[in-house]
């Protein structure tokens, strides 16, 4: 392979990825203590490609990196790092470093900074703030974890709703505290209510003397301040929302919620879901031996705890195990396939109750579906493996009992996966945290007691 197509290959791998080269270079002027090198290597990466560098790299090496690059530490940085070394990083910046790097910050990313830092962080990111922007990240970090309060950012463009064109265009063009991205007005009334929001693209394209109420949007959806989180990410991806007002409990506008913040929460909760369901967690690559084992031990546990139950369960056929060894060599199959059907009944559950498509409406229905998948599924491998215990074992009997055996799982895997999920929601119990072990042990009993029981009447 030639030198440029080894360049392109390694190109078309690392598409929007830190290549190697570049961390080692950052690496090599770090150990030399070159900081007009670190510097000229770092000026063109984006804040979440130094983020990650960080992350990627040893504390040792992280430390020596933050202290040679000096004030030129960007405020964007903290925001995109990992939380499980956004403390280490904050404690190895200067303090007038670190004081340079938040009043860069929009004040929802300074409170997303301050949430999940201890007190003593915490102190020091309040003391790096003027004490208008310290007193802002107080009363946001007032409201419920989790809700809107926690993610809107203060910066509002807002205009009376009697307005023209040409005032918000000369309140814009003089005002020096403008938000650095926003995307809509915000129309208000006398009393501070929203009323309606008006894109920048409208404004721009519109007379002097158009007046502001004539060309707001037609979808507009008002975010109460103490909204959880999810909820405010499920509109934004529902009704394909750009920004939303936040109001108080009096409907007085305080804030508002752009999509780059909704879109973050609409990751974590995918990801949190993803995890969980796996039994894991959250959790990062960069956290301890301890902190990692002590997250997935207790779903381990509960694991074991459900493989002694089907354990029992084959301990009540020994006799026909004994008698018909063949058993113990097909009995794990039945069980493996009804776990892996279940798993995915219950994957497809779990999302949709994230995204809020499953619901009393329509929960019957995706039950029957399921079900009826399983079914045809299970009817199909069992012609498989009825074919299979034929020519190893020359035994039709026994591949009519896995036959029968597999329907069954299936079916059940179908039914649990769907039912199981949905119960837990009603129960107010995460259904990503506590629905794998359920359906595991569900698949597990009825496989092997289907199975075994069907061996002992037929084979006896």
């Amino acid at each position: 392979m030639s030198e440029y197509e080894t360049d392109t290959f390694e190109s078309e791998d690392e598409v929007y990825e830190l290549s190697r080269r570049d961390v080692g270079a950052v690496l090599e002027a770090v150990q030399a203590g070159a900081r007009d090198e670190l510097i000229s290597l770092m000026e063109p990466m984006h804040a979440a490609d130094i983020a990650d560098l960080l992350e990627q790299i040893s504390s040792a090496d992280r430390y020596a990196l933050i202290e040679l690059y000096g004030v030129e530490f960007d405020g964007e940085i903290l925001s995109e790092l990992d939380e499980s070394i956004r403390e280490d990083v904050i404690s190895a910046l200067r303090p007038e470093v670190l004081a340079e790097a938040v009043r860069e910050l929009e004040s929802d990313d300074v409170v997303d900074l301050l949430e999940d830092l201890e007190q003593l962080q915490q102190d020091a990111i309040f003391n790096a703030l003027d004490d208008a922007d310290a007193m802002v990240a107080r009363q946001a970090l007032s409201y419920p974890e989790d809700s809107a309060g926690r993610m809107m950012q203060r910066e509002v463009v807002a205009a009376p709703e009697h307005w023209c064109v040409g005032d918000v265009i000369d309140f814009m063009r003089s005002s020096e505290d403008l938000p650095e991205q926003f995307y809509h007005v915000v129309l208000v009334d006398p009393r501070m209510h929203p009323v309606g929001n008006v894109t920048l693209g409208r404004i721009m394209g519109a007379p002097r003397k158009q007046p502001l109420s004539d060309l707001t949007e037609d979808v507009f959806q008002i975010i109460p301040v103490d909204q959880d989180e999810g909820d405010v990410a499920y509109a934004f991806n529902q009704y394909h929302l750009i920004s939303a007002p936040v109001v108080d409990d009096e409907g007085r506008l305080v804030g508002v919620i752009t999509i780059d913040d909704a879109m973050v929460v609409l990751d974590e909760e995918h990801e949190e879901d993803i995890l969980r369901l796996a039994g894991v967690g959250e959790g990062s690559l960069t956290d301890r031996v301890i902190s990692t084992t002590k997250r997935r031990f207790p779903w381990l546990a509960v694991n074991l705890a459900t493989a002694v139950l089907a354990s029992l369960v084959i301990a009540q056929f020994e006799g026909v195990i004994s008698d018909f060894v063949a058993l113990a060599v097909l009995m794990p199959i039945v069980a493996s396939m009804g776990g892996n059907a279940g798993t995915q009944s219950l994957t497809v559950a779990v999302r949709a109750i994230a995204t809020k498509d499953l619901t009393g409406s329509n929960v019957w229905r995706v039950i029957r579906r399921e079900v009826l998948v399983g079914a045809v599924n299970g009817a199909i491998f069992a012609l498989v493996m009825g074919v299979v215990c034929l020519l190893w074992f020359s035994s039709a009997t026994l591949g009519l009992v896995i036959a029968s055996a597999m329907v069954i799982n299936l079916v059940v895997a179908g039914f649990a996966g769907t039912v199981i999920p949905v119960a837990l929601e009603k129960a107010g119990v995460d259904p990503a945290l506590a629905s794998g072990a359920f359906v595991t042990t569900v698949t597990d009993v009825v496989g092997f007691f289907a199975f075994l029981g069907l061996a002992a009447l037929v084979l006896v």
